[in-house]
């Protein structure tokens, strides 16, 4: 199973919207994916339809080990779609975590019991460089962050790409960053422009040549509880994302798919 943690400190950036879309996308094109909502908002959750009081078991449950992986799994409305939910009870996690041990490798031993449920697990982060995001990286090959086209995300790029660098050095020396996806890209702003120009510069290829649109149905589609490419396949957004779907999956690395 190739484990990809999507992350970045910085909030509103389409992170979120990144992850339930990608995973999507990946279900449609065949691949059995998994999305680990770990953001104490639970909003990738709510965004797949998962209302709230129908999350009985979570990844807080998994993380504390209240349960095993296979009983917090849950079907989406997406065929080979499954996501683990979040609950506010993740806020809580990393206080009462702190002297677990082992503890950046809990969501990583987890995953081990599932390797051959899935072929891609995708896990949603929250936007911070704590605990849970510790833990996703270090369960996770790869790294894909989604980058806003504005002037302050570079500076949040600089922070992340540091703390891959420690990540690396401590606890997962396999951990590559397979990518940054440039979001909410506004062609009338020449600002954008100059954003993604001086990102392709400095990080040349890492960089994703798909550019995701500012898109009013990608921002109305989680409101319906359904990925924006159920919710409206033909918008600017949708058709982005899954070009983004594309790219992803030529840059997997395909031994390790199922058959």
């Amino acid at each position: 199973m190739i484990r990809i943690a999507i992350a970045n400190q910085k909030g509103g950036v389409g992170k979120t919207t990144t992850a339930i879309n990608l995973a999507t996308a990946l279900a449609a094109t065949g691949h059995r994916t998994l999305l680990i909502d770990l953001d104490p908002q639970g909003n990738a959750s709510t965004g797949l339809g998962i209302n709230p009081s129908s999350r009985l078991r979570s990844s807080y449950d998994v993380l504390t080990n209240e349960c095993a992986l296979s009983d917090a799994v849950m079907p989406t409305r997406v065929p080979k779609l499954d996501i683990i939910a979040a609950t506010q009870d993740l806020s809580g996690a990393e206080i009462e975590l702190i002297d677990v041990p082992d503890r950046t490798h809990l969501l990583g031993k987890a995953l081990d019991e599932g390797r051959d449920q899935w072929d891609i697990c995708l896990i949603d982060c929250p936007p911070s460089l704590g605990l849970l995001t510790v833990n996703a990286m270090v369960a996770a090959q790869s790294l894909l962050v989604p980058l806003q086209c504005e002037f302050f995300a570079l500076e949040g790029l600089s922070q992340l790409l540091t703390t891959v660098e420690r990540i690396r050095g401590r606890f997962n020396p396999r951990l590559s960053i397979m990518g940054v996806a440039l979001t909410m890209y506004d062609r009338r702003n020449r600002l954008t422009d100059q954003v993604a120009d001086d990102v392709r510069a400095c990080l040349g290829n890492v960089v994703f040549d798909t550019v995701i649109p500012r898109n009013v149905r990608l921002s109305e589609a989680p409101s319906h509880g359904m990925p924006a490419l159920i919710y409206d396949y033909r918008c600017s957004g949708s058709e982005a994302y899954m070009q983004l779907a594309r790219e992803l999956i030529g840059r997997l690395p395909q031994p390790e798919m199922a058959a």
